[in-house]
């Protein structure tokens, strides 16, 4: 029989304490809104007692959430309890986190304490926050590095007190996979009234190992998983929520299965990420730009025969529009043709392995080909003879004193059309102009802006993508003035409506 593992998302309290990152009380509450819609189990909102703010910040999440468990951190301490439970007193399902060290190195540096005096104080918060709420979880910090016994002595102590989780962390990131799953295993083992708690992992990342060193957890019995989106957090960060998921969710015959909607992490990881301004390095797993990209030609061949060839997991499980083949000079023909022809280009081979000579040489010089390299390479007009759309005229006005503004005159079928709007900048307007003057409107998916070349006179790249009617089309545009590349890419990507 399958087993469902518990997601304890903490991003909005261990996540924030990531160097730069700081939420307000309003950006908290979003993010905790999509992380129910991500069907995390249980939101740890905040350390109510570290500040007024975050103290705000976990009453209002928990007067929001239904469906999650909503959680407040405490130190083994009486106040700590009672500011979480006055945070959490419009929570539907509330739960109280309360801990202490259990490692002689805590014990000893830290507390100035002994292990006896430890443990009476983390007995007595649990039986103190169980006055107020029926869940309670218990974390025994730095158990990565903790005695054994010790710490069966105080799991079996806490539990008896009212614990119904015990937080197993590896607060520095130190235990190899192998010693972090043998930790949980003895604890299974070896404390009788283990039956009444569920086992959690909380792992940071210092080593590298939080993913292995959690996945080790739940393969000797834990239950919980302790995660935040994109793996932020203290230091090196955390376990990343959207690599453990995935992980299970790989394994089709794992007796293990979370509740998490697959679809919603990349939309989360994003938001988090924007909201925080904290960017995912591209070859982040699951989440990074990179994630299903593929530049070398072995692998672009490969995945364009049979995407199970090279990906273990199909982008839109987890939200992501689709694999990306990224034109480099590692590409090998059959990408060249793909991307040709979505382009709306075809040859004949005898053409093809012309034109991908000249696509190597090209490939050579720049890091990466892109849409309006190919049609150069294929002899097209870089301005579009056959396009339905051409753009004429182009004039924009913004400022901090001025109503962006834009004018664009176009020639459609032949036919000229001009139009003018006001947009909330000058590039928005611009593309509300284009709309008007084409008659449709198009929804912008994404938007990227790059520098060809250096200097304040660089070349600008833009590449958009718009829906409309449930199609997408990729546009691409280049030129000197920002404004101008915006309005050809914009145009460009009409034009493949058509």
């Amino acid at each position: 029989m399958k087993q469902k593992v518990y997601i304890f998302d903490t991003t909005l309290r261990d996540g924030e304490q990531s160097p730069g990152a700081k939420l307000n009380t309003q950006e908290k509450i979003m993010i905790a809104k999509q992380l129910e819609r991500l069907g995390v189990d249980i939101i740890e909102a905040g350390f109510p007692i570290s500040s007024p703010g975050d103290f705000n910040s976990v009453k209002e999440i928990s007067k929001t959430i239904k469906n999650s468990s909503v959680c407040g951190l405490t130190r083994a301490i009486k106040e700590d309890i009672d500011a979480a439970v006055n945070a959490l007193k419009y929570a539907k399902y509330p739960r109280i986190h309360t801990g202490i060290g259990a490692s002689d190195i805590h014990i000893k540096n830290k507390f100035k304490s002994t292990r006896e005096k430890i443990l009476e104080t983390g007995i007595e918060a649990v039986k103190y926050a169980k006055r107020f709420v029926s869940d309670v979880e218990f974390f025994a910090e730095d158990a990565g590095r903790a005695d054994l016994d010790f710490l069966s002595l105080m799991v079996k102590k806490v539990i008896n007190a009212g614990a119904t989780v015990i937080n197993i962390p590896d607060t520095t990131g130190y235990c190899f996979p192998d010693e972090f799953g043998k930790k949980i295993k003895y604890l299974k083992e070896h404390v009788e009234n283990i039956d009444r708690a569920i086992i959690s992992v909380h792992c940071h990342n210092d080593l590298g190992l939080a993913t292995a060193n959690t996945l080790s957890g739940l393969m000797n019995g834990a239950r919980q998983v302790e995660v935040t989106l994109n793996g932020i957090g203290e230091r090196a960060g955390n376990t990343s929520l959207e690599e453990i998921v995935m992980a299970l969710w790989t394994r089709e015959k794992s007796a293990l299965y979370t509740g998490i909607n697959t679809r919603e992490i990349y939309k989360t990881s994003q938001l988090v990420s924007k909201t925080m301004g904290l960017p995912i390095q591209p070859n982040k797993a699951i989440v990074g730009s990179n994630a299903f990209a593929h530049s070398s030609g072995i692998h672009q061949d490969g995945v364009l025969k049979h995407k199970e060839n090279y990906e273990i997991i199909d982008p839109s499980t987890v939200g992501v529009s689709g694999t990306k083949i990224v034109l480099t000079a590692r590409s090998g023909r059959a990408a060249l043709n793909h991307r040709l022809e979505e382009n709306g280009i075809s040859f004949k081979k005898d053409k093809l392995n012309e034109i991908y000579q000249e696509f190597l040489k090209l490939a050579d010089i720049k890091k990466e080909i892109f849409d309006e390299d190919l049609r150069f390479l294929a002899g097209l007009d870089g301005n579009g003879k056959n396009k339905k759309i051409k753009l004429i005229l182009i004039q924009a006005i913004s400022g901090n004193r001025n109503i962006p503004t834009a004018t664009i005159k176009l020639s459609i079928n032949g036919k000229i059309k001009e139009t003018l709007s006001t947009g909330n900048g000058p590039i928005d307007a611009v593309f509300k102009a284009i709309d008007l003057c084409v008659g449709k409107k198009y929804k912008l998916r994404e938007f990227i802006i790059q520098a060809i070349t250096t200097g304040s006179d660089a070349m600008a790249r833009v590449n958009v993508s718009i829906e409309r009617e449930d199609k997408i089309f990729w546009g691409h545009g280049a030129n000197p003035d920002t404004i101008v590349s915006c309005a050809q890419a914009y145009i460009d990507a009409i034009n493949k409506f058509y």
